[in-house]
């Protein structure tokens, strides 16, 4: 719908609810949404308005708008950062959570330039230093105590209370040297002030995994869960797999976070064949994941589903359980009344090769095809991403594919 376009009711028909946590059963009905966004009317066989414009759903799954955890959205103020239309609503996906791309110093342009006009629902996670991801890996946010200004913290996040969602911090030797994990020690006292869960990038240690998982507690998130690197897989080390299994089940949230360097398929695999799901799925989309390994939210769902996750596990992992970190209101979203917000989808059977971050390659035989976006009135038509031609980049610590 383009600006000063008239909004007109809209129906979908031909979908089946799923993931609804309400009393619905998979079978295919109609769901008539008023011009002011809300629905009006659910039920087989719907009439309508005349000006009503119909969407057909072919008999395909509607579910709960999809929500990507992790994503790195600050265009333009962040050498890395995508545009949210290139991995929001086109792609299915009605709510992007920022992982960190922006700190104190810069959330009021991410604000202002990225949040507020955006057609998506858009949250964040604070980075912890100041400079947020401006120059990601080249300038790293967190090399000592003076990256860090709690007082301007406090500040940001009193703002922007309705933006931000937790605190984040990237806890690898990348990031921080050998300062090890005392930034994950202050985010998480600055988190448990301002009453907010932090999310924690676990990577090449030191910090080590084992120390962060014991810093976090209920609530909070440790990103890239299934990583498959040395010194800080869980596959690799018994001890840590119980720490992890155990402080799942006390409640941190374990998420995928796939990204560029930041998804094994053989740990994933391993470890879900031992009963250890991760609490959320989640891309880490960025300029340098998006074409070469991650592609996409409904590519990532296919990953995980490819190696053992029940199907219904995954869309929960996309919905309720994202939900449940940013505090996003998902009681019967289902309901007249209720702002329209979902997403329509298909699993489509498929021979797509697909690659992990490591480049271990698998077949996926089921593929998730997001078909439309529904925000409010408006149904944005959605597929899944095509990647253009990799290209092989210069650093100065050697090359990369993108």
């Amino acid at each position: 719908m383009t600006s000063g376009e008239q909004a007109k009711p809209l129906l979908l028909a031909n979908v089946r609810p799923m993931a609804f946590r309400q009393d619905t059963v998979h079978k295919t009905t109609d769901i008539l949404v008023g011009a002011d966004g809300k629905i009006s009317a659910i039920g087989p066989s719907l009439a309508a308005p005349a000006d009503t414009i119909r969407v057909d759903g072919k008999g395909g799954w509607i579910s709960p708008g999809w929500v990507d955890l992790h994503v790195h959205i600050w265009h333009g103020g962040t050498d890395i950062s995508i545009r949210p239309s290139e991995c929001g609503a086109e792609r299915g996906v009605t709510t992007l959570v920022d992982a960190g791309s922006a700190g104190e110093a810069n959330f009021h342009g991410f604000r202002e330039y990225i949040i507020e006009p955006a057609k998506e629902r858009i949250k964040a996670f604070l980075n912890l230093g100041s400079i947020g991801l401006v120059a990601c890996n080249r300038v790293a946010e967190l090399r000592d105590i003076r990256d860090i200004d709690l007082d301007r913290i406090l500040e940001c996040y009193a703002e922007n209370s309705e933006h931000i969602v937790g605190i984040k911090v990237r806890a690898s030797h990348v990031i921080t040297g050998s300062w090890g994990v005392t930034p994950v020690k202050l985010g998480k006292k600055i988190a448990k002030i301002l009453k907010i869960p932090m999310m924690v990038h676990v990577g090449e240690p030191p910090a080590l995994y084992d120390e962060v998982l014991e810093i976090l507690g209920p609530g909070d998130v440790v990103t890239h869960c299934f990583n498959g690197k040395a010194g800080s897989s869980i596959m690799e080390d018994e001890d840590l797999f119980n720490l992890a299994e155990r402080c799942a089940s006390e409640g941190v949230r374990l998420d995928i976070g796939h990204g560029g360097a930041s998804f094994s398929f053989k740990v994933a695999e391993a470890a879900i064949a031992r009963g250890l799901l991760p609490h959320s799925i989640s891309t880490d989309l960025h300029g340098h994941s998006m074409n070469f390994p991650v592609w996409d939210l409904a590519t990532t769902m296919s990953k995980l589903l490819s190696v053992g996750m029940p199907f219904d596990k995954v869309v929960e992992a996309v919905t309720h359980a994202p939900a449940e970190v940013i505090k996003l209101d998902m009681q019967d979203r289902l309901s007249v009344g209720q702002r329209a917000d979902f997403t329509i989808f298909d699993l489509v059977d498929s021979d797509l090769e697909a690659t992990d971050s490591n480049g271990d390659v698998s077949q996926l035989t089921q593929l998730f095809e997001p078909r439309y976006a529904v925000i409010g009135s408006e149904a944005i038509t959605a597929s899944r991403y095509i990647p253009r031609a990799r290209r092989l980049v210069r650093h100065s610590h050697g090359y990369s594919w993108r």
